[in-house]
């Protein structure tokens, strides 16, 4: 079954060529792009379009590589064994399953993210060649080799906060999201808002790309953030003559607040605006 996006996901044809070349491959498919571009959101749409479970590890600063595949809860063991926990005797008791380990147990083929993989220390992606390569893994606690029922399909995302070791790449099919351009944008607004008003989303979309298209802002709006912009454009019932009217190239958008998350790209709005009244005058 080919990947094509799904009701909830516009998917560029790039974007579903390189899900279906990773599935074909049973490589890993890391993503990267801008944040607020559908990188998270596209493991949950393969997904269901493929009818496979999805199970999520969401990468922090703090995560080890063998949280992936297990932990070993020794000082609940210690305290157990003082306590004559008859459970003490099997040490399996105090092994907890990672995402990896849960995706190679289990019975079906199943879509695993790896999300936001730049975030941990910079050995975590080396740290996981090995299991991501061979599809297996040992417990060293028991002396357990876990070997992969079924190959996942593993989509791991990154916001290019860290550069990833080039051996780690060598084991992924990559994939760049490109920043939506207008048309494709347009229908991903359709896919969230079906029954918004054309005019208006012309309107906010002029605004939007206006915005991204200024020098110098510290964090352009994403698509995501478009979403809730639009959002609440709907819920104050706004319509697009007066959001033309309060927001122009040279003007801070109504509800800008959903757009603009710093101060520092306001001021440069709010300065832009002020230099194109006076050269008005």
């Amino acid at each position: 079954m080919q990947f094509k996006g799904t009701e909830r996901y516009v998917a560029t044809g790039d974007l579903s060529m390189a899900v279906n070349a990773a599935v074909t491959l049973q490589r890993p498919l890391l993503i990267k792009g801008e944040p607020g571009t559908g990188k998270t959101m596209l493991a949950e749409e393969v997904a269901q379009a493929l009818g496979k479970p999805l199970l999520r590890w969401h990468v922090k600063s703090t995560t080890k590589a063998q949280q992936g595949l297990y932990e070993y809860d020794a000082v609940s063991r210690l305290r157990d064994s003082q306590l004559g926990e008859e459970k003490v005797n099997d040490i399996k008791n105090y092994i907890r399953k990672g995402m990896l380990w849960q995706a190679f147990d289990s019975e079906e083929q199943v879509v695993l993210l790896i999300d936001e993989i730049d975030k941990a220390d910079i050995e975590f992606p080396n740290d996981l060649l090995v299991e991501l390569d061979k599809m297996e893994f040992s417990v060293y606690e028991t002396g357990e080799r876990i070997v992969a029922k079924h190959r996942p399909i593993i989509i791991i995302t990154s916001n290019n906060e860290k550069e990833l070791p080039d051996a780690f790449l060598r084991r992924c099919f990559f994939h760049y999201i490109q920043f939506p351009d207008r048309d494709t944008m347009e229908a991903i607004v359709k896919v969230h808002y079906p029954d918004l008003q054309h005019n208006l989303v012309k309107e906010a979309l002029e605004i939007f790309f206006e915005i991204r298209s200024v020098n110098g802002l510290k964090k352009k709006p994403s698509t995501s953030e478009l979403i809730d912009w639009l959002k609440l454009l709907m819920a104050d019932n706004i319509p697009a003559d007066v959001l033309k009217q309060g927001g122009n190239t040279n003007a801070v958008p109504l509800l800008h607040g959903a757009l603009l998350k710093n101060e520092q790209d306001i001021h440069m709005l709010e300065r832009l605006a002020f230099m194109a009244r006076r050269a008005q005058r």
